[in-house]
């Protein structure tokens, strides 16, 4: 989830300053719900929290269970929406969702999945319905799903991207990429664009010579763009990019000029097949002419690229509607009269989402005729 950096802060932070925290884990959906198993909420003694789980159809009441829950101290597996015994607080969407209250997870565990994501490292929460809490570093088969009665939540890197090039494209680019929260770098032959850059916190180099980035350092959740007017740029760029491993490479150009690219790719020694990795014209939207234009195009393809790849990761490829194997275990739960009395009329609505999730990726549109 984009949110989990944050929630974990607010756990750590809440620890740090003596104040009890729960950590609220969304384990399973029922019909359709605003958000996916895996998702989280922490909720601090105070009722201040981080997070949600419906746009506001039921965060009031889950603050509210979350306090009763830090004040017992015990955790907590309660359904909420279609099956719930709170018969008045209801989904718009009609469905139902499962939540496990953790009340005041370890902290030297908070601290281990944030020093792991920090390093841009996948990470595994394992939680027990008895309120136990463990972190471990992700392994390529671990999904999020129940084992047993201890349900696994992954998480993976946010999304990081790489800029490269130099004219006004980059800087929209940028602006675009930093207000949807992703985490960018720059890297340039424009000194201007770099110090524009640095000025607004943003790590940037300069490249003083056509050739490879010393800098240049790619995970498997980090996006390369490439824009350039000058194309000589772009091929030892590149080329290094390549030769690691990006989920999404980009380069902005017509389809003539991608041929041409690709031929001067092709003659400095790279395999066809990597080619194909590179979208070109990069963008959903056609001849785009404007680089604030062309800066939505491209972030919209690249968010849409790491969704998927998220989505596969967290749940794996095939289409399944997570489903829990045991009843919520609401036994552990006293009735609470704070969730009972809240009314949906202090609740706002959400935008209901399909939890299914999606085999395949879509095939993008890469004729943009319009690019330069």
């Amino acid at each position: 989830m984009k949110q989990a950096l944050a929630i974990l802060y607010f756990l750590r932070e809440c620890a740090g300053r003596g104040e009890r925290a729960a950590l609220v884990t969304l384990t399973d959906v029922t019909g359709s719900a605003a958000r996916a198993p895996g998702e989280h909420m922490a909720v601090a003694e105070s009722g201040q929290s981080v997070g949600s789980f419906s746009g506001g159809c039921v965060e009031a009441a889950v603050i509210a269970e979350a306090q009763d829950v830090l004040s017992e101290g015990r955790a907590r597996h309660v359904r909420f929406g279609d099956g719930s015994r709170y018969i008045d607080i209801r989904l718009p969407c009609g469905g139902g969702i499962d939540l496990l209250f953790t009340p005041a997870p370890d902290r030297q565990q908070i601290d281990r999945a944030i020093a792991l994501l920090e390093q841009r490292a996948p990470v595994t929460l394992h939680l027990t319905l008895d309120g136990g809490l463990w972190v471990a570093a992700a392994g390529e088969d671990d999904r999020t799903m129940w084992h047993a009665a201890m349900f696994a939540v992954r998480h993976d890197p946010g999304l990081r991207l790489i800029v490269m090039g130099h004219g006004s494209e980059p800087a929209a680019m940028l602006d675009i990429a930093r207000a949807y929260g992703a985490d960018v770098m720059l890297f340039s032959p424009q000194a201007s664009l770099i110090q524009e850059a640095r000025e607004k916190g943003i790590a940037a180099d300069l490249l003083r010579f056509v050739g490879r980035a010393p800098g240049l350092s790619v995970d498997p959740w980090t996006a390369v763009v490439v824009l350039f007017h000058d194309h000589d740029w772009e091929t030892e760029l590149l080329l290094q990019v390549l030769r690691q491993n990006p989920f999404f490479v980009g380069a902005m150009g017509s389809t003539r000029t991608h041929a041409e690219r690709s031929r001067r790719l092709l003659d400095a020694g790279s395999a066809r097949h990597d080619l194909e990795r590179i979208i070109g014209p990069v963008g959903l939207i056609k001849a785009s002419r404007d680089p604030q234009t062309l800066a939505l195009s491209i972030m919209a393809q690249v968010v849409d690229a790491y969704e998927t790849m998220m989505i596969r990761s967290a749940h794996g490829t095939a289409a399944t509607a997570m489903r829990i194997p045991h009843p919520p275990v609401e036994l552990l739960a006293p009735f609470n009269p704070v969730v009972a009395a809240l009314s949906p009329s202090i609740t706002g609505d959400a935008q209901e989402t399909a939890t299914t999730v999606a085999g395949s990726a879509r095939k993008e549109d890469q004729v943009h005729a319009g690019q330069f």
